[in-house]
């Protein structure tokens, strides 16, 4: 019997999203996922029980430049996979820095006698989001750690707080022209155009981004909440995992016991800029250590243009190169002002590393999720379902719904950009206003399915920067995903009849009939009891 590239090859990530919404254990859940898709290839490829472990753990399949990676151990040794996780290790020991030193604590402090309120915590925790636009894993992370103690002072639950990251996250990075995502969106636009470009001309479009981004306004503004984020906002107080909240008096006391110093001495000294500067460092380095990869600094490219050198950038390499240079400068900074001495500096590689030993676990089963879909063709199976479509005006709300089936699926946008944006590219005639709308579709729908796929590696830091267990924030953020992507699909619908009349005219029609509908489909939900008032209102 053969999986490959038939629609069994979907079942694997199927089922580890199924179960681990049963069992409310990601885990096991991926590995369940992984398990069965090796088999579904060993089984097309005729291998048998040898096969299967190979294909698990380590195969290649091909030679040249044709050549393939499966398995466990692959994923383990990608450069880009491993540059992401070293990434997240240096960004948790800059968390736990600025918590050593106290200017978590500080800007706590600082925030709380100005953060008057739980609708005012969720509005900083949005505008900080905005503004770190550069990558959807130092904004999860970042913003989460920052904002974590302000929100629980106000009882604003850590699965609302994991809402409010993850919809600040990929969306803000997906519209804006200098971030990781333009720069690789930019690549696979690349066809002898200006790739970042076509990025550009496609933002206005980007429904779902734009959407989620007002949405969670209205939710904030009107202090109200769907079902399944109201139950965890009753008791915010009462989830697990009560270590690691940032500038509380029960990690001072934890870190006065454990190290032996003195709690008034504990973060005596952090200031707020003891957080802002870190904070800045990283995305002052990041942004260099991006356009260094992307060859700016090279010999002879003297008259490179700063926005090419961000669309040829590797984000891995790049957010590895700025985040190392920004944690030796902060560490720098911090010691020299003595606000912390170099061994307790040292001591948070460790607590670093600790900290993001889970996400990091999931990250791993779940790219080596990817790699058992990938072997079994799901990706090319989709798109070759997508091109089969004869409508050309329902094109854009087709791929809408395909990359987002395609992202929920396999837990990557960028995987789902690299597969369809060439198809959008190829199938649409140069200056074509579908070849826009559709480029932003597919845009829209990866990042929407990526935001509800609970084996996104941005779900993941989602969870892991806000502290909450990650099945809780996948289970209480889809309603909203679901609600926002239906006025998305149907906006891609009134954009693709319109485009006749014009890309200005199709624009002003679409968020004209797209701003409406969500007014509308507020109110309904409110009139008929699917949302309620939020208790941390």
């Amino acid at each position: 019997m053969n999986f490959i590239g038939t629609y069994w090859s979907l079942l694997p990530p199927l089922v580890a999203m199924v179960l681990s919404l049963i069992t409310k254990e990601v885990y096991s859940s991926l590995f369940v996922g992984i398990v069965l898709g090796a088999i579904f290839y060993c089984i097309s490829a005729g291998t048998g029980f040898e096969g299967f472990i190979t294909h698990l753990f380590d195969n290649t399949v091909g030679t040249g430049d044709d050549a393939q990676a499966y398995g466990l151990f692959n994923c383990l040794a990608d450069k880009w996979n491993v540059g992401i996780l070293v990434f997240m290790v240096i960004l948790g020991t800059m968390v736990a820095l600025t918590n050593k030193a106290g200017g978590s604590a500080a800007f706590g402090r600082w925030a709380s006698k100005r953060v008057k309120s739980a609708v005012g915590a969720q509005i900083a925790t949005l505008v900080l989001g905005l503004l770190i636009f550069i990558d959807d894993y130092f904004n999860c992370l970042t913003v989460g750690s920052v904002m974590r103690p302000i929100t629980k002072r106000h009882n604003v639950s850590r699965e609302k707080l994991a809402y409010l990251i993850d919809s600040t996250a990929a969306p803000v990075c997906v519209i804006a022209p200098i971030s990781s995502w333009a720069a690789a969106i930019a690549g696979f636009c690349a066809t002898g155009e200006n790739g970042l470009a076509l990025f550009c001309q496609a933002i206005p479009f980007n429904f779902y981004a734009f959407f989620s981004i007002f949405f969670i306004l209205v939710i904030v503004l009107s202090k109200h909440d769907f079902a399944a984020m109201h139950k965890f906002n009753v008791t915010p107080a009462t989830d697990e995992a009560e270590t690691d909240h940032v500038g509380e008096v029960a990690d001072a006391k934890m870190e006065a016991t454990s190290s032996g110093i003195s709690l008034k001495k504990l973060g005596k000294n952090g200031t707020v800029l003891d957080l802002v500067m870190p904070i800045l460092l990283l995305i002052g380095c990041c942004v260099l250590g991006m356009i260094y990869s992307g060859g700016f600094f090279s010999p002879g490219e003297t008259h490179m243009h700063f926005i090419d050198a961000f669309a040829a950038s590797n984000a891995s390499t790049g957010l590895v190169i700025g985040a190392l240079s920004a944690l030796i400068l902060t560490i720098a900074w911090l010691v020299t002002r003595r606000v912390i001495n170099f061994e307790d500096a040292m001591s948070c590689l460790i607590k670093g590393f600790e900290a993001m030993v889970p996400a990091m676990l999931i990250l791993v089963l779940a790219w080596t999720l990817k790699s058992m879909t990938d072997s079994l063709g799901a990706a090319t199976y989709v798109a070759q379902l997508m091109q089969g479509t004869s409508l050309q005006t329902l094109l854009p709300a087709v791929i809408f719904v395909v990359a987002l089936f395609l992202a929920l699926a396999t837990g990557t946008s960028w995987g789902t950009f690299g597969i369809l944006i060439p198809i959008c590219v190829a199938v649409f005639p140069v200056g074509a206003p579908l070849r826009i709308i559709s480029i932003s579709a597919c845009m829209a729908g990866a990042v929407c399915g990526d935001h509800i796929s609970p084996i996104s590696d941005t779900t993941i830091m989602a969870s892991a920067g806000s502290g909450c267990k990650h099945v809780n924030h996948v289970s209480s953020q889809l309603p909203y995903a679901v609600t926002v992507a239906s006025i998305a699909f149907v906006s891609y619908i009134v954009a693709g009849i319109s485009q006749q009349w014009g890309m200005v005219t199709s624009g002003i029609v679409s968020w004209t009939f797209g701003l409406c509908a969500m007014a509308v489909t507020f109110f309904v939900l409110k009139k008929t009891g699917k949302l309620t008032r939020a208790a941390s209102a």
